[in-house]
Order: structure tokens, then sequence, then C-alpha cells
């Protein structure tokens, strides 16, 4: 019989404590892991390899426009569905998936403010609605700001980012956006008022044919995707490899597509010389 008991041990089980989500993100471009808040205090661009992530309509309006100075112009204006669209999911679904998702009421957000005290009409797509693609809503919006700008004898500024460019879903009325823009611009130009447009990743499609690259100054944000159809479409109609880095802001700008390449955190500074120049 042993003169001591065994001593007697209590079993803690700690529980591992769990990071929260979304505080990291990976960058696309390098694999580097970064804290969201030092992405969102860098205007949304990682700080290591210069890479440009999704800026939302009302962040990019926030970024260019001074504070408490935006008024925006048809808010509630809402798509209709005029083909009666048919599909896995039918072109009603898509609406209301993405404006749950957003939080926007179409792919665009228009308005008037001041930038650098002076002041513009504004129109913003977003590509996280339809892949910011053009329909009525989105022609309608961006023609009003137009012609808005016209009267008010100032200038105006569109920034795109539209990866979708026309909208299949409403067929011919998607296709009618890029001609009416377009008219509503030569208007402006002919009034002698300034036109500047910016063309983010991605700007593709009917958009980048029709209003958006018509720009009496068309800037970029480095390494954005900017054409009509897409490299990999483009290489299987030639049968040819592409150059590298083909339909990027560098490679258009080296071609005379575009006039400048401008860095996000420059980007008001920029636009607001440009204003005085053109004014």
């Amino acid at each position: 019989m042993a003169l001591f008991g065994r001593p007697k041990y209590t079993i803690v089980r700690l529980k591992k404590k769990e990071m929260p989500n979304g505080l990291w993100t990976k960058c696309e471009a390098c694999s580097e892991t970064l804290y969201n808040k030092t992405i969102e205090e860098n205007l949304k661009v990682c700080p290591k390899c210069g890479y440009h992530f999704s800026l939302g309509a009302y962040e990019r309006i926030n970024m260019l426009i001074d504070k408490d100075m935006f008024q925006e112009y048809d808010k509630d204006m809402l798509s209709a569905d005029p083909l009666d669209f048919k599909g896995p999911k039918t072109y009603k679904d898509k609406l209301a998936a993405d404006q749950a998702s957003t939080g926007l009421k179409d792919a665009v957000i228009s308005g008037e403010g001041f930038l650098d005290n002076k002041k513009i009409i504004i129109a913003v797509t977003d590509s996280r609605f339809i892949m910011g693609s053009m329909g009525s809503v989105v022609g309608e919006k961006i023609t009003h700001a137009i012609e808005s700008a016209t009267e008010k004898k100032i200038p105006v500024v569109i920034v795109s980012g539209s990866g979708g460019g026309a909208r299949m879903y409403e067929g011919m009325l998607s296709l009618m956006q890029m001609s009416k823009t377009c008219a509503a611009l030569s208007y402006h130009r002919k009034a002698k008022l300034p036109y500047i447009s910016v063309l983010t990743n991605p700007t593709m499609g009917g958009v980048m044919a029709s209003f958006a690259g018509v720009g009496d100054i068309i800037m970029a944000e480095p390494k954005a995707l900017i054409g009509f159809a897409g490299p990999r479409v483009i290489e299987q109609t030639i049968r040819q490899k592409l150059p590298s880095g083909f339909q990027r802001s560098e490679f258009l700008l080296e071609h005379g597509l575009i006039d400048m390449i401008v860095v996000r955190k420059n980007m008001k500074e920029e636009i607001s010389k440009l204003l005085d120049y053109l004014g």
C-alpha cells in the first residue's frame, strides 16, 4: 500500500481565441496580407505594391467631392424589366440581389458638388452592381447629369468602373444609351464646357465605346483594364498571343488612347488642376 496517494491534477482546457472575420485582406497583385484599416487609410491602395482595389460609387464621391457638398440626382430611379428576361436567374432577381448587397438602386450615382471649391457635376459607375453595366437607368442618369452641366455651364466629370458594358437584359434599350450619352456630351462640348473622363479597373464594352472614351481629358488609374472586348475573347478571335500588358492603362498611354495615369491619392488634385486649365 502506497504511503502517499497520487497527486490529483485538474485539466483546464483553454478556449482558442478566434480572430474576428473581416480584419484582413489579401492583395490581389502581390499577395501581401493587409490590415483593412491600413487599406482604408490609404484610399484602398496596397501600400506595398500600389495595387488599386475597387472603390464603390459613394466611396469615390467622398474621395473627390468636398465634404458635405454633394447633392445627388435621380436617387430613386429604378430599372424596369422591358424584355421580361428569363433564365436561371431573372433580371428582376439580379436587380434585387445587387440592390440588397450594395445598397444602390442601380449601377451609377450622379449629382452636383464642389471639388476644391469648384462646382462640377459628377457621375460614378459602380462595378459591384451587375458589373457596372449600362442599362436604361444608367444611361438616363448620366445623360441627365451631362445635360444639367450644360444648362448650368459647369464641367462634368464621369468616373467609369464598368466591366459589363451594355446590359444584355435590356437588349436594344441598353445599346441606345451609348448614342444617347454621347449626344448629350456633344452638346456639352459645343457649349465649350470641359468633360473629364476617369477610367478605373475595369472599364470595358459599351461604356468604353461611348461616354468613357470621348473625354476632353481621359485619365486612368494604374493598371486599369480598359477596352471593348476582353483579352481572352480577342486572343480566341485573332488566334494570336497579345502583347504583355495589353489593354492596361500603361499600354494605352504609350499608344495614345488615354492622356494620363494618376494614382488615386493624387486624383482630386489633378482633376482640380485640369479644371483650372480647361476653365
